[in-house]
This record gives C-alpha cells, sequence and structure tokens, in this order.
C-alpha cells in the first residue's frame, strides 16, 4: 500500500429496504462519492460493514463486486478474520482469489481469549497460509483480549503480515517507534487521525469520512504542508463530530444520516436497530445540524 493512502474508509454495507440483501448501487454511489471526497482506500467486510450479520457467501459476492467498482483506483481491504484459525484460513484463501482485494483484514480472536502467544500463533498460521498480505485488527473494546504493543512488534517481523489497525489505545506510539518504516499502522480511532500522522502513523481508518471526508483530507495536507495549527484546528472541530457517530450503536447513526443525504444505504441488520426519530435529533444536534451534514 502507497504510504500515501492516509485516509481509507471503513464503508458500510448498504442493505435494501427490508435488509434481505446487499443494495449494490447504493455501494457504487456511495464508492464514488467518497472516492471523490479524499478516501484514499477502503475496509470493506469490516466492523462498520455489518460483517458479523453477513454470509460467508453474502462477503464473496460483496468483495466481488466491489473490487469491480474500485477497478484498482485505491487500495482495498477485506475482513477475513474470525476467531477460528482454520476457519480463518479457509476463508482468506476464498477472498484471496478475488481480483482488486489487495489485503486480508485478520480480527484478534473474540470470545475465546487467548492469550499474547495464542494471537501470535494465530496470526503466524494465517500469515503463513495466505496468499494476501495481512492487516491485523487490533480492537480490545469488542473482541474482550487486548493485543499488547510487544506482540504486534514480534508480529511485526512476520513475512506477509503488512500491518495493523489498532483501535482504543494509544499504543499506536509505541508500535511506531518499533516497527521498520514499510509496517502500515493504521489508528481505527477517528478522534486520534491527527496524532497519529504526527508521530509516524501511516494514517487512519476512518467512519466520520463517509460525512466528513473533504475536511478530514484538509486536515492532513495542512500537516503535510507544516500547518500544525490549522490541521489541529480541523480535528478539534470534528472530534465532538466523530465522538456523536458512535453514540449509538454503530454504523446506525451514520447510515442514518446517509439516507437522509439520499444515499439510500437502507438500515442496519439485527441485533443493531435503525435510529428512532428521538435518537436521530439527538444525533443531528450533536452533529451540529438539524439536515445531515452533507458539504
Amino acid at each position: 500500500m502507497e504510504q500515501t493512502a492516509t485516509l481509507l474508509t471503513a464503508i458500510i454495507t448498504p442493505f435494501t429496504a427490508d435488509g434481505s440483501a446487499v443494495n449494490y448501487d447504493a455501494l457504487a454511489r456511495l464508492t464514488e462519492h467518497l472516492l471523490q471526497t479524499g478516501s484514499q482506500g477502503f475496509v470493506i467486510g469490516g466492523t462498520t460493514g455489518e460483517t458479523p450479520t453477513l454470509t460467508e457467501a453474502e462477503k464473496l459476492e460483496l468483495y466481488t463486486r466491489f473490487g469491480q467498482m474500485v477497478a484498482g483506483r485505491v487500495p482495498v481491504i477485506a475482513g477475513a478474520g474470525s476467531n477460528n484459525t482454520q476457519a480463518t484460513i479457509d476463508f482468506t484463501r476464498k477472498v484471496a482469489q478475488i481480483k482488486g482485494i489487495d489485503y486480508a483484514l485478520e480480527v484478534v480472536p473474540y470470545y475465546n481469549k487467548p492469550n499474547q502467544r495464542g494471537m501470535q500463533a494465530h496470526f503466524k498460521a494465517i500469515a503463513a497460509a495466505s496468499d494476501l498480505p495481512i492487516i491485523i485488527y487490533n480492537i480490545p473494546g469488542r473482541t474482550g483480549v487486548t493485543m499488547t504493543p510487544e506482540t504486534v512488534i514480534a508480529l511485526s517481523q512476520v513475512p506477509n503480515i503488512a500491518g495493523i489497525k489498532q483501535c482504543g489505545s494509544l499504543a499506536v506510539q509505541t508500535i511506531v517507534d518499533h516497527v521498520s518504516a514499510d509496517f502500515l499502522v493504521y489508528t481505527g480511532e477517528d478522534a486520534q487521525a491527527l496524532f497519529a500522522k504526527t508521530i509516524g502513523a501511516t494514517g487512519v481508518v476512518s467512519v466520520a469520512s463517509h460525512l466528513y471526508g473533504e475536511q478530514m483530507t484538509a486536515m492532513y495536507h495542512d500537516l503535510a504542508t507544516g500547518d500544525v495549527q490549522h490541521a489541529g484546528a480541523i480535528q478539534r472541530e470534528l472530534t465532538p463530530k466523530m465522538a456523536a457517530l458512535f453514540m449509538y450503536p454503530s454504523p446506525s447513526p451514520v447510515k442514518a444520516v446517509l439516507n437522509d443525504q439520499g444515499y439510500q444505504v437502507g438500515g442496519c441488520r439485527l441485533p443493531i436497530l435503525a435510529l428512532t426519530d428521538q435518537e436521530k435529533a439527538t444525533l443531528y444536534q450533536a452533529l451540529g445540524t438539524q439536515e445531515g451534514v452533507r458539504q
């Protein structure tokens, strides 16, 4: 992945009105919008993409069609992980056959709560079996376990492990200090987007970029050109809005706004519910707008 790919969007999965199928027309329209507003790459089939509610067949079709939509214009990372090492290997091999997928995103195993040694064994096994380079997804708030910076650093030396999406803590700094320059380090926290980049991370895997891609692009441009004060002002302005997009179970807030902007992305699949009218009003108040945030 090019080091200049600083802003990646963890893209939502649009559904039809009844939630029974993926709405590919809406996905194509949203993808073009995100490319036009600054997204330099995508994570498809991640947390924001509601991957736990997609069947394997749906994921494979989603990745295939999304690869065709993007058509090599930017890097695409596809969610392929689970808490079952062999099942993850099997599915990653299938994803690797899809044209247009550049990396596999492999989550730290959830629910069964492995220790650090078990995590290393898990990722080494996947990396050895995968035809795609893999990105580790460390998200303690959802997995119930925390991969330590020391484990990340050790895994960064493993062939075919290309990077990490690090969520939840400020461990990005320790990781950046001890990995090679070509190891991709992304924060998965929008509020850390500027901080992470200033200390040497590659960039951010973002949810807020669905709505604020142009502002986040401007922020990174200001940082690159030395206008740190203005970059900081943009991050400070966006941070409460970024937090608001997680005030209800994600991705229901960002989907609510996108629907109001006319992108017809549908609702969420159970157990995530669409926002009520009162929740939408509270969300828009937090975002500082009454009618969505389309620029």
